[in-house]
């Protein structure tokens, strides 16, 4: 199933596309609408998933609404913590990067591991905006975004992938000037807006091998990053069973499982972000963002 986070007639509404049209469960009398969300349906486990699953698989198009009447939102428009995201996790990635930094490669033998503020999240068609006073290095970074189902710590690596609710395409948007003056990923990964995430979240049953996603980017139709998650340094059952090893996992947790190389500050020369450029993302199976720089 593809399932969002949508406004229609200005209220948020969890739904589950249909063709080309969204179903609504809190008009359909399948949930109470102040349990109206895409957490709270994580929360509910597969019993409500099934249900929903069953109710769409011969919906009358009559119940649904065409998706051109709704605004989609990212499917979690605010996660209780912040996204937690992989670095260097492509070894192309990781060589042009630190051919950009004069540095010596060196392929990371354990995740790099970062976070975005959760309050850093965007809509996957919505405006990015731009303030050259706080940066004018505004980078893209098509990602494959993992959300977690079950909690769970220490998860072993076979077990990993039974914990995944489903997945999404990610634009890890980062200002590379804030990077480097403060010497760490955080304030650089969090500007305002600068998480696009969507068009909707995947069903973990739709891809059972997250390993063999094509994603790609581009900036005003131009082709700037295309490689396969089977490229990935560390996959994304290794990935949960790492970060779960000394944390606990949440049901509706986010990871952004990094990105390939292509990204604007390692090109000769290195190319940014400007007001009224569209970078799109694409994750194959799942979807495309596209996304407006504006001041």
């Amino acid at each position: 199933m593809r399932l969002v986070t949508c406004l229609y007639e200005s209220i948020p509404h969890l739904g589950v596309v249909v063709n080309e049209s969204v179903w609504l469960p809190a008009l359909n009398g399948m949930i109470d609408p102040e349990n109206n969300s895409m957490l709270e349906l994580i929360d509910a486990g597969n019993s409500l998933l099934e249900k929903f699953r069953e109710a769409t698989a011969n919906v009358n198009q009559a119940e649904c609404i065409p998706l051109q009447q709704v605004e989609l939102l990212a499917p979690i428009p605010r996660p209780r913590q912040n996204v937690m995201c992989l670095g260097w996790n492509y070894a192309d990635h990781a060589k042009e990067t630190a051919h950009a930094i004069n540095r010596e490669v060196q392929v990371p033998d354990h995740p790099i591991v970062f976070t975005k503020s959760a309050s850093s999240m965007n809509g996957p068609f919505a405006d990015i905006p731009y303030d050259a006073s706080v940066s004018d290095r505004i980078d893209w970074e098509v990602e494959l975004g993992v959300i977690i189902g079950k909690s769970g710590k220490q998860i072993p690596v076979e077990q990993a992938l039974d914990h995944v609710f489903g997945y999404s395409v990610i634009n890890d948007i980062s200002a590379r000037d804030m990077q480097r003056r403060h010497k760490q990923f955080f304030l650089g990964k969090s500007l305002t807006g600068s998480c696009p995430m969507g068009p909707w979240i995947v069903t973990s049953d739709e891809i059972p091998d997250p390993q063999s996603l094509d994603l790609r980017s581009r900036v005003n139709g131009e082709l700037k990053q295309e490689s396969n998650t089977c490229l990935q340094i560390f996959n994304v059952a290794t990935t949960i069973s790492i970060l779960s090893r000394g944390m606990q996992l949440e049901a509706g947790d986010i990871i952004a499982t990094g990105t390939p190389s292509g990204v604007g500050f390692a090109r000769n020369p290195p190319e940014f972000l400007r007001p009224g450029d569209v970078v799109e993302c694409e994750v194959e199976r799942i979807g495309c963002l596209r996304n407006r720089i504006t001041q």
